[in-house]
């Protein structure tokens, strides 16, 4: 089975899907993005979604379920790269993507990463 890349960047992971999602590879996804998170001790997870021309509402409810994972392991979440027909998409199912942020671009989506960082460790 084809698996989606997880990069990490210092302390942040990225990942860029470049694929036609499905179901299993989804879950795949969310299962190994899990395990990286903790075994790389990752403060952010980048998710560039660029690629995707369609988001349904079992995608739609995946990214939410990998961003509620990432915080309970206290990781922050951004997704980048929301098209505009996405986005309306995702409206229009009324799927809410809590505890996601977003950015236009993956430079965007670093930058409130970083900043979310700085917040949580003066806290």
């Amino acid at each position: 089975m084809e698996r989606i890349p997880i990069l990490r960047m210092g302390e942040f992971l990225l990942v860029t899907i470049q694929v036609d999602m499905h179901d299993r590879l989804a879950q795949a996804l969310q299962d190994d993005l899990a395990e990286r998170v903790v075994k790389d001790s990752a403060q952010g997870v980048l998710i560039d979604i660029s690629s995707m021309e369609i988001v349904d509402s079992f995608m739609g409810r995946m990214i939410g379920t990998i961003a509620m994972i990432c915080a309970t392991l206290d990781a922050q979440t951004v997704v980048v790269g929301m098209r505009p027909a996405v986005a309306i998409t995702l409206v229009e199912l009324g799927i809410a993507l809590e505890g996601v942020r977003t950015a236009l671009n993956v430079d965007k989506g670093m930058e409130l990463l970083v900043a979310s960082r700085g917040k949580r460790s003066m806290a």
